[in-house]
């Protein structure tokens, strides 16, 4: 059973960053035409024409094969198992294979959140496919929103917001470490063991590369691309983490937790602590 929903939407769900405007299930069997004479005109289009949209539509096959084709990304084969983004204002079109057919979530949405993520690079129109394979939570989620989108309660648009960011994360997840290096992997997890059992201790760099057997520059440029900061960042949050523990739960006065984390002097650790948390150290500790 098809479930296509089109959702209304307020200037107070845009302002929360991300509206969902469609969304539903659909299977379309062997020899169908396609796509179904169901949806609103706005979305409805001819495969060998294609068409742009002005929202972002997230597409995840569960079942079948078929083919995708946008402005920036070429043709690309689709099977069961894969995602595809797309971008408002990217010229595309896909369909299924006539032999196979396909079953197929959707949902569409828009929103500065989204548009920010392209602008930094997460998401890219010259790559829309993400392989994910099957995914019980994936799909869970997008039951979920059709769930909401029918009730349609009170606030609905926030808690859409909420799955639809959530399966963006899953799938960007699940994408990236399929496609990762397993060795690299192996080595980014564990100068991450490496750094959390350092903190405290008097550790520079260099020194973590040479227990990876590796040079500085390559351990700290691999460690970077898998987690999104350097060794040393990461370092730094370890201890600013452990620095909330020691002042939630023990008495330890400030300048003995400087010197426990080896922070470089008092000062220096009160106004870091200040520019992440927006407290002192003794504020927090208030609090």
């Amino acid at each position: 059973m098809d479930l296509i929903n089109y959702l209304p939407r307020s200037k107070w769900d845009d302002i929360w960053g991300l509206t969902v405007c469609s969304l539903g299930f659909q299977e379309s069997l062997p020899g169908e035409p396609y796509p179904p004479q169901k949806h609103n005109q706005e979305y409805m289009f001819n495969p060998a024409k294609g068409r742009i949209l002005t929202e972002y539509q997230l597409i995840y096959i569960v079942k079948g094969r078929g083919t995708l084709e946008t402005e920036h990304g070429g043709v690309r084969q689709i099977s069961d198992g894969m995602m595809f983004l797309l971008f408002p204002g990217e010229w595309h079109t896909y369909k299924p294979d006539p032999k196979t057919g396909w079953t197929e979530y959707w949902i569409g949405f828009s929103g500065v959140n989204m548009d920010r993520r392209v602008a930094e690079g997460f998401f890219k129109v010259e790559q829309p496919v993400y392989n994910v394979g099957y995914s019980e939570m994936i799909v869970e989620r997008y039951r979920e929103a059709i769930l909401a989108a029918r009730r349609q309660e009170p606030y609905f648009q926030q808690l859409l917001s909420g799955i639809v960011n959530y399966i963006l994360g899953l799938m960007f997840m699940t994408d990236k470490n399929k496609s990762a290096d397993s060795e690299s992997i192996r080595l980014v997890n564990k100068a991450k063991a490496i750094l959390q059992n350092s903190v405290g201790k008097d550790i520079v760099m260099p020194d973590v590369a040479d227990q990876l057997n590796m040079s500085y520059t390559r351990f700290r440029r691999m460690f970077k691309n898998y987690t999104g900061q350097s060794p040393a960042q990461y370092l730094l949050e370890l201890k600013l983490h452990r620095a909330k523990e020691l002042l939630k739960f023990t008495n330890m006065p400030v300048k003995e937790i400087t010197i426990t984390l080896q922070f470089e002097n008092p000062e220096y650790f009160s106004t870091l602590f200040k520019k992440r948390t927006g407290y002192t150290p003794s504020e927090f500790r208030k609090l």
